[in-house]
């Protein structure tokens, strides 16, 4: 990550970097200051996002799910009074393109095209920690889908292995399956088994210009975000 003392610098896990990256114009224009990208995924070991706050990395704002944002307050990492929800993201599940397009408009579709699906793609972020330790358990079919699901870390969005033949179906926060070429069918979990995650800013406590971080975090529960969050597939929440 190259930059000067002068930049700010955003972590974000992925499924908000769609709308950050379009964002990313006016939060210039707004701080007078240049935007560095230090991360656009929660990924795994030591390059995860946890582990990169923990050991020191420099970083002015944060943008994760809600119950990783609250435990890095806790951990000191995130200042608590910066704390700011600012959209909700439903899981989705897609196709290579062209490839047939399963049905999962029910819990018993849903069932069946897990139970017929011979690969299944997972994130390391929380839609794969929903999808393999309580959707599986509660549609009962956790012993004979485990050994063929497969998690993808180290920040490979889900949907570039769905896309490259290496898993049939795919599972991923909407946001982030949406922006990836060569899949297809990108399909929300039936209402009755779909989990909603928020997803919430806050300036690092490593941060080196509060004020500027602060501002971005405000845009971003603003009116002016709306359109770049929806055009992501997340649902905004702040002012509309």
């Amino acid at each position: 990550m190259n930059a000067t003392t002068d930049d700010i610098r955003v972590m974000t896990s992925g499924a908000f970097t769609a709308a950050y990256l379009e964002l990313i114009p006016r939060l210039e224009f707004l701080t007078k200051k240049k935007l560095v990208t230090a991360a656009t995924s929660i990924g795994t070991g030591e390059n995860s996002i946890p582990n990169r706050l923990r050991r020191g990395e420099a970083v002015d704002v944060v943008i994760v799910a809600d119950g990783v944002l609250i435990r890095f307050i806790k951990d000191s990492l995130i200042m608590a009074d910066s704390y700011t929800p600012v959209a909700r993201s439903a899981i989705a599940m897609a196709v290579r393109a062209g490839a047939p397009k399963p049905d999962i408009s029910t819990i018993d579709a849903l069932k069946q095209t897990l139970l017929q699906a011979k690969s299944i793609a997972y994130s390391a972020s929380v839609s794969g920690e929903y999808l393999t330790t309580e959707l599986y358990q509660r549609l009962g079919i956790a012993d004979q889908v485990m050994s063929k699901s497969r998690l993808i870390g180290g920040g490979e969005r889900v949907g570039a292995v769905v896309a490259r033949g290496e898993a049939e179906i795919g599972f991923q926060q909407l946001s982030e399956l949406l922006p990836v070429t060569g899949i297809d069918h990108v399909t929300p979990l039936p209402p009755d088994v779909q989990k909603v995650s928020v997803f919430s800013a806050g300036v690092a406590a490593s941060t080196r210009d509060s004020d500027a971080a602060r501002a971005i975090v405000r845009f971003l529960s603003s009116p002016e975000a709306v359109d770049a969050i929806m055009k992501s597939g997340l649902e905004p929440i702040g002012n509309r």
